[in-house]
């Protein structure tokens, strides 16, 4: 059917279409049977008038522009796989420490310890003592009861002072015991400061007597501060 101003009112959905279409506009339902006019044979499903086609070739070229617009930006500014670059970088990518962790991690130097001089000077021990020389016979350092106990320092230069001191330590346990210190009075010994060696003679008994028995013995002899020669001997006490 039309209205009063010639269009052609869809009996379906009531859309108003032009006078020239066949099918409505809206719902594609054939208006032939609407105008009276016998239908020889099935409509297209399609439009077919120019406003139609034109508003569908409209859409079709729109979405062909975005299509083309996209391959050109792609192409222009290529998108990196995330799933695999992820990948990679999760595992072979290692944080870097900073420097303070690094500088608290790593151990401290150690100082190098300070090597010890060795003493100048020679101790020997021995069972006697030769009187002319200074110098002890029968070298040995092993001692016990019943004997003589005998030492000689011997030095490469004068030792330039009239006094020295002996120091003795009983070592057991790797620990030290002073039995004779070398601050007290019969530690002294009286040299000439030209000489460069001198000599002692005593019986074991009273060594033993005066260390409270026997053990392994260290003895040090001082020119003031400093040690110029050091010697190790066992005194037993049977």
């Amino acid at each position: 059917m039309t209205d009063d101003i010639g269009e052609t009112i869809c009996p379906n959905c009531g859309h108003a279409n032009p006078p020239w279409a066949r099918i409505c506009r809206s719902c594609g339902v054939s208006l032939s049977r609407a105008l009276g006019h016998p239908v020889d044979a099935p409509q297209s499903p399609f439009p077919t008038d120019q406003a139609s086609l034109l508003s569908v070739g409209a859409a079709i070229g729109s979405i062909v522009i975005a299509i083309l617009l996209g391959l050109i930006f792609s192409t222009i500014n290529p998108t990196q796989p995330t799933v695999g670059l992820a990948t990679s970088q999760t595992s072979t990518e290692q944080p870097s420490p900073s420097p303070s962790a690094s500088h608290a991690g790593s151990p401290s130097p150690r100082p190098t310890p300070t090597p010890t001089p060795k003493p100048p000077g020679k101790i020997t021990f021995g069972t006697g003592l030769n009187r002319s020389t200074r110098q002890v016979t029968n070298p040995t350092t092993t001692f016990g009861p019943n004997g003589f106990f005998g030492h000689s320092v011997t030095m490469p230069q004068p030792f330039g002072v009239s006094t020295l001191t002996e120091e003795v330590a009983r070592v057991a346990n790797r620990k030290e015991t002073i039995v004779q210190s070398k601050t007290a009075s019969d530690s002294v010994v009286h040299v000439s400061p030209s000489a460069k060696i001198f000599g002692f003679l005593v019986s074991t008994d009273s060594l033993l007597r005066d260390w409270n028995g026997g053990g392994v013995f260290i003895m040090r002899v001082w020119r003031g501060n400093q040690k110029i020669a050091e010697g190790r001997f066992t005194l037993s006490s049977r």
